[in-house]
């Protein structure tokens, strides 16, 4: 069969993925703290063709997405006047921990809410045991807790009150792996963690960096070279039946 045929259809295959990359950061443009993701390509596996006085000419076979880097620049910032929304002005990320496995993400999405827990106090009952007291900690909603400054969970006696929320940073952020849409997790070339230098804004969130111009842009894009690919793989079979033809 020729080359031209599984080249036409596996770039075809992979305008289909850059698609579906699209599509998904569309769908997100509301999702507070989303950062986008783009496709970036790579040509597959050269080999040699004879060419002219026998020289050896590379010949390529085809494309893939190689990776899905995220774009982290800021989003914009809106007003909501909730107390327990917050945002971040500059660069950083918020640490939320989850109790159960004691895992730390991070994520630029501030809605965060408030969330009864339950603590030895200072009391005991009758068989010296420590009676529970419930406090109210600043969550995100999901069973998680926002963490201080300096590591700790935020206990709010104050609902109205700017809360001490940590912001956390990463010198270097490529690789960074997704956990969901607007956590993430580090791994070991992100480097050690250190404070962020932005700025907490209490009542304000930060929406999704995704420009619908751009990524319209980029379906169009992938549309096109979509129908192209498989125009290949049409004009490469009709090229196989002409010359089986001639053979019979």
């Amino acid at each position: 069969m020729n080359q031209s045929f599984y080249i036409g259809a596996v770039g075809a295959q992979q305008q289909q993925v850059r698609m579906n990359i699209e599509g998904h950061n569309i769908s997100n443009i509301n999702t507070y703290g989303f950062k986008g993701v783009y496709g970036r390509f790579a040509s597959l596996m050269y080999r040699n063709m004879l060419g002219i006085d026998e020289e050896q000419l590379p010949a390529g076979v085809g494309t893939r997405v190689l990776e899905t880097p995220t774009s982290f620049e800021s989003g914009p910032l809106a007003t909501t006047d909730r107390f327990q929304d917050y945002a971040i002005e500059g660069d950083g990320f918020f640490a939320v921990m989850d109790p159960a496995t004691n895992e730390i993400t991070f994520t630029r999405n501030g809605a965060f809410s408030l969330s009864e827990f339950q603590r030895p106090g200072y009391d005991v009952d009758e068989n010296g045991e420590p009676i529970l007291e419930t406090v109210f900690l600043l969550a995100d909603g999901e069973g998680r807790f926002v963490l201080s400054q300096e590591g700790g969970l935020i206990e709010v006696t104050d609902q109205r009150a700017e809360q001490p929320v940590g912001v956390f940073d990463y010198v270097n952020y490529d690789g960074i792996q997704h956990v969901s849409s607007t956590r993430f997790s580090p791994i070991e070339k992100n480097g050690q963690l250190r404070m962020g230098s932005g700025r907490v804004r209490q009542g304000m969130l930060e929406h999704s960096n995704v420009d619908l111009a751009t990524e319209f842009t980029r379906v169009i894009e992938s549309q096109r070279a979509y129908g192209l690919a498989l125009r290949m793989v049409q004009t490469s079979d009709e090229i196989e039946s002409t010359i089986n033809g001639l053979r019979s």
